[in-house]
């Protein structure tokens, strides 16, 4: 009996908490899992609930448990095992003869906007409230929908594509619903932190000297410069970093710097809200444009053909 994995086990959904529980969990286990990391993921749970109960959609719950346990490093690589249980795609039993004589494992490998953990059209979701993009990551300011469900190179809407060892492995014919992709951005933030703690090691210094790699310390002459905001200025910090932040989301917030090409500080600073286009937004965030459309209607030309299968 492991009484710690019980007391995990037994805790609240991040849904059910309320904001000084949420606070509170922030503050203990894993330090990479943020307390805005912990309230978007609690976020998205309510919001996943609320749009299936008024579009009477499938939408799956995400039972994820961050770990407690007081050592930060022990904490992140339980909450790294748990989120590779709860992403790895769902399999057929292995007496199901779709199985046993097709040798399909995975039982939803067919479609690409459908959820591999559950079978959550997530085509049906979108249509009625995309999600993704309400989901943000507190370092780049971007969202679910710019991160993993557009195009990098063109923009375009192009479904996210699961793996079968979720980081790794075979390409799947299918995707994540918005609460196992964040999940999955989650994990991969833990796992860089991971190998980041790991590089550092004095283990791993060892191995790299064994191989007659050295370790220089360069000095590097620091160069401070003098802030010329005035001091009853400061109290205004924390406004504009939302507004930066706020900025990267949206074109309806500009803040135009203007140069002082003498001293080289910024003595103007303006800020431009716009209406037109926070409405323009709002408008595309409940219609889909017809390629993602196409792309959720049409199949992948590049992928073979496969009969329908009767279970």
């Amino acid at each position: 009996m492991i009484p710690f994995r019980a007391t995990e086990q037994a805790q609240q959904r991040l849904a059910d908490m309320n904001a000084a529980s949420v606070y509170a969990l922030s503050q203990q286990g894993n330090a990479a899992l943020t307390h805005d990391a912990l309230v978007a993921q609690a976020t998205a749970q309510t919001a996943m609930q609320e749009v299936a109960a008024g579009a009477n959609l499938q939408v799956p719950k995400v039972n994820f448990y961050p770990s407690r346990h007081p050592d930060p490093n022990k904490a992140r690589r339980r909450d790294i095992r748990q989120a590779y249980k709860l992403l790895t795609p769902t399999k057929r039993s292995i007496f199901n003869p779709v199985r046993l004589f097709l040798g399909r494992k995975y039982r939803y490998d067919k479609q690409a906007h459908v959820c591999v953990i559950d079978g959550c059209d997530c085509a049906a979701l979108i249509q009625v409230d995309n999600l993704y993009d309400k989901i943000i990551d507190e370092d780049t300011g971007k969202s679910l929908w710019e991160l993993y469900w557009q195009n990098p190179v063109t923009g375009q809407p192009e479904a996210f594509v699961a793996k079968d060892r979720v980081t790794s492995g075979r390409k799947m014919r299918g995707t994540y619903c918005p609460e196992h992709l964040h999940l999955y951005h989650l994990l991969c933030k833990w796992e860089a932190e991971e190998d980041k703690v790991s590089e550092s090691s004095p283990r791993r210094l060892r191995d790299r000297m064994k191989k007659g790699v050295s370790m220089v310390t360069v000095p590097v002459a620091a160069v401070t410069k003098k802030d010329p905001t005035p001091t009853f200025l400061q109290k205004y910090d924390p406004f504009f970093a939302e507004l930066e932040k706020d900025a990267k989301k949206t074109k309806g917030i500009t803040i135009s710097h203007y140069e002082n090409p003498a001293t080289g500080y910024n003595d103007l600073t303006t800020i431009t809200f716009d209406l037109r286009i926070f409405q323009q937004e709002l408008a595309l965030l409940n219609q889909p444009t017809p390629a993602f459309q196409a792309m959720m209607q049409g199949e992948n030309p590049l992928d073979p053909q496969t009969p329908p299968v009767v279970e």
